[in-house]
């Protein structure tokens, strides 16, 4: 310990004599750890941080599927039931419903939030510590009690410690306050931001669209069951397996296939994991080049210090120090700088995550990133840091105390005797420029497919366009009601100065709230499996305020609900359900329901931007609303000629006049809601231009650093060189050629990495190839023009050597 300390007393002292050498080490390795902690804050979210509840380890995500199939799905009420009845590996089943919209009234204007029926013993089971109030009571099933989640109770109650007791409002309902969630609960979905909870028998209450609740065909209910005393994974899974066994022979209609599947709680869903394992993968490869980028920059800064320390420690070694000690010292003083770098890589990482949570991810239902920086991360921080001190200290350690003594005793470099043109220095920075160049073109990639997304052609004119969304329903609108608010909205609206037409639809293009159903021609046997098809409610005026051309036919109007169903389709539907032929007269069956087919308009965008084209139908919304209500709302949408802004400002007016409770949400332009449906990639390129600039940077400054050195290591040699008439062009190609030679080995080594590479982007980019021909043309030489500069710079300065001071020394 004494001689630690002793180590840490000298390494101070070093570092107070270069504090430049010190700020650019920290600042490398500080960028370096910055982006590991970042990427590894993603991966601890996503695959490594329990549920937010009691003893996470014991709470148990419990699924259903239907073997042979891909898992998993909710279960039934009965399913449920039987579980609960039926099984004592679980002290306690829960279950939750899907999200529900709900207007909550209290300070201010009516507000839309999202919330979840629950059994009342789900607090129970995931024995939670309330803050303020209690869960639900056994007896409170059906009664109208609600848990506010904390940020609600913070943002629309000003966290009023007082409000146990109090009467909220609850789309149209009054609900007792009873408790209040802690601070970072948001039930036991990885993803999903409810906002507040109700008993489940409450569900009807609030306009669920929920139909044959206790049907064993209908999967409605996420399952979660806390291990008894005693209990395991593996001993719950065989019970239920055991389960599953005796209900096939019980109800072989519904049950004979179904096999129960179970998880931690609160762990990312089987359907997209792989996925997201492959997209954090990769980012964390990329993360790890860069750090490994500047290690190797500051390496080759150490061994320039170690170059210069060589007669220092020839002056130790002879007065008696062992190689040992003079090795513990460097590794000190590279520890110590390590893992400062590393204390500022948590803290650049710490705004990088809170920008990250910011971003509004494009889902019809709340959705959060909740990245932040825990233990977990810190403790990656730490180990890298340390690790990136160990590693970019050990070949300057060993180089320094190691020198010839004669030689160091006269100040000569070790490094940089003739004979040695491919040096460890060198080595570093072909590493660092090789690296740059495959970030380079996987950040070219991303780019350019961000570019391409964005210059999409969406199959609509989204400029001038405003949408504003309400949701009747959870208001208790009966399906008239609802027609005739829209109605009188999309009147009223299109009346206001500086709107040309104004029209109501369920659901906005790019919004991915669809429903979709399975289509084919009526009295035509479908050959396969059925094209899926997106269907929209729309009113009468819809294409033209979009402007989406109509190519055959006629628009929708305001028929009867009563009526023979008709509906418009696109181009897409008419080759993949009707194989190209005349559409118009024509009848297509999809959800049990037949349509008469009276137009057929031009192709757009529907879920995502990148998506290929989906066939669309769309609907009369007079026709539609009491079969097949929203559960997302509905959107007004207007054209505006003028000011957007008064014209949002009109439509919220007219919105509380006819209904002063009516919550508004979604209030944004077109082009707003464009943007958020390319938040994705933004965020894939935003991530790998950091990467990939950070990369540049490092590896240019490296290569000038190398450069500059051996400028001033050959000083005598260009000195000489100049006095014997050299001329000045020639100094500055000597040196230019070395920098040259380092860039295009590095180029040869990158190019063929960085093609393997891309390779594992392919899934992640829009209309771009993994092998763009311009991306792989354009970085290379982008880099090696940077490159160039940063070794011209030094060979410039090469040519101002003054042979007569150089001599003089000699």
């Amino acid at each position: 310990m004494a001689l630690l300390r002793q180590n840490l007393i000298y390494s101070g002292r070093r570092f107070m004599r270069m504090p430049g050498v010190v700020l650019a080490v920290i600042l490398s390795i500080g960028i370096g750890i910055a982006a590991n902690a970042t990427i590894f804050s993603m991966v601890s979210t996503f695959l490594l941080k329990p549920a937010p509840v009691g003893d996470p380890g014991t709470l148990i995500g419990i699924h259903s599927y239907e073997r042979g199939d891909r898992c998993c799905n909710n279960l039934t009420w009965p399913l449920y039931r039987d579980v609960q009845e039926r099984t004592k590996s679980f002290s306690g089943v829960a279950a939750i419903a899907e999200l529900l919209p709900a207007s909550i009234g209290g300070n201010g204007e009516p507000q839309r939030v999202w919330g979840q029926a629950a059994t009342s013993n789900f607090f129970d089971v995931t024995q939670l510590r309330m803050p303020l109030g209690r869960g639900f009571r056994a007896d409170e099933e059906n009664q109208h009690v609600i848990v506010l989640g904390y940020n609600l109770w913070k943002r629309r109650f000003a966290g009023d410690t007082a409000l146990i007791g109090k009467v909220v409002t609850v789309s149209g309902q009054p609900y007792t306050i009873v408790g209040v969630a802690p601070l970072g609960f948001h039930g036991v979905d990885l993803l999903l931001n409810p906002e507040f909870w109700v008993p489940l028998g409450n569900m009807e209450q609030l306009a669920a669209n929920i139909s044959n609740r206790t049907s064993r065909n209908y999967h409605w209910l996420s399952v979660i069951g806390r291990l008894a005393p005693g209990a395991t994974q593996s001993s719950a899974a065989a019970e239920l397996n055991s389960l599953a066994v005796d209900l096939a022979k019980a109800y072989p209609a519904t049950d004979k296939n179904n096999n129960f599947r179970i998880d931690a709680a609160g762990s990312l869903p089987q359907s997209f994991r792989s996925s997201v394992v492959l997209f954090l993968g990769v980012l964390a490869i990329v993360a790890l080049l860069v750090l490994c980028i500047a290690c190797a920059n500051v390496a080759n800064l150490m061994l320039t210090q170690a170059a210069a320390r060589q007669r220092e420690m020839a002056v130790r070694l002879t007065l008696g120090a062992t190689r040992g000690q003079l090795m513990r010292q460097m590794l000190t003083e590279s520890v110590v700088l390590g893992l400062a770098g590393g204390l500022l890589g948590v803290f650049l990482a710490l705004w990088a995550t809170s920008a990250l949570s910011s971003f509004h991810l494009p889902a019809p239902v709340p959705m959060e990133i909740g990245v932040s920086v825990d233990w977990r991360v810190l403790s990656y921080a730490c180990a890298l840091s340390l690790g990136a001190g160990l590693f970019f200290g050990v070949a300057p350690a060993w180089v320094a105390s190691n020198p010839a003594i004669a030689s160091a005793l006269k100040g000569e470099d070790a490094l940089a005797r003739p004979g040695r043109r491919f040096n460890l220095r060198n080595m570093l920075v072909v590493l660092q420029i090789a690296v740059s160049l495959v970030l380079l073109c996987v950040t070219g990639l991303f780019l350019r497919s961000l570019n391409r997304a964005a210059g999409i052609d969406v199959g609509f004119r989204s400029q001038g366009l405003l949408m504003v969304s309400v949701d009747p329903r959870v208001h208790g609108y009966s399906a008239d009601r609802t027609i005739q608010f829209l109605n009188e909205l999309r009147e009223r609206a299109a009346a206001l100065p500086g709107v040309t037409s104004a029209v109501t639809t369920d659901v906005a293009p790019l919004s991915m709230g669809n429903r979709s159903d399975g289509f084919h021609e009526q009295g035509v046997k479908p050959t396969g499996a059925e094209p899926s098809v997106d269907l929209y409610m729309v009113s009468p005026g819809y294409f033209q305020t979009m402007g989406i051309p109509q190519l055959l036919g006629t628009d929708v109007s305001n028929e009867s609900a009563t009526a023979p169903k008709v509906a418009v389709v696109n181009q897409t539907f008419v080759r993949r359900v009707l194989q190209g032929a005349d559409p118009v007269g024509r009848s297509v069956e999809g959800g049990g329901v037949t349509y008469r087919i009276i137009g057929v308009v031009g192709d757009t965008k529907s879920r995502t931007i990148g998506e290929e084209q989906r066939p669309v139908l769309y609907r009369p919304l007079t026709q539609s609303i009491g079969s097949d209500p929203s559960f997302l709302g509905y959107s007004l949408i207007v054209r505006t000629s003028g000011d957007e802004a008064a014209v949002a400002s009109g439509v919220r007016n007219i919105i509380s006049s006819l209904d002063p409770a009516m919550a508004v949400y979604n209030a944004e332009t077109m082009q707003q809601h464009l943007r958020d449906a390319l938040v994705l990639p933004r965020l894939a390129g935003t991530l790998f231009t950091i990467f990939g600039s950070a990369g540049l940077i490092l590896a240019a400054v490296g290569l000038y650093g190398v450069v500059s050195y051996s400028v001033r290591r050959r000083r005598q040699e260009i000195g000489i060189r100049i006095a014997l008439g050299s001329p000045l062009v020639a100094v500055q190609r000597l040196i230019l050629g070395q920098g040259l030679r380092l860039i295009a080995v590095a180029l040869v080594i990158g190019f063929p990495t960085a093609w393997m590479a891309a390779r594992f982007a392919r899934s992640f980019l829009y209309g771009v190839q993994p092998h763009d021909r311009a991306t792989f043309i354009a970085m290379p030489l982008f880099l090696a023009a940077i490159a160039l500069v940063a070794a011209w710079i030094p060979a410039r300065r090469a040519a101002t050597v003054d042979p007569m001071t150089v001599l003089h020394y000699e």
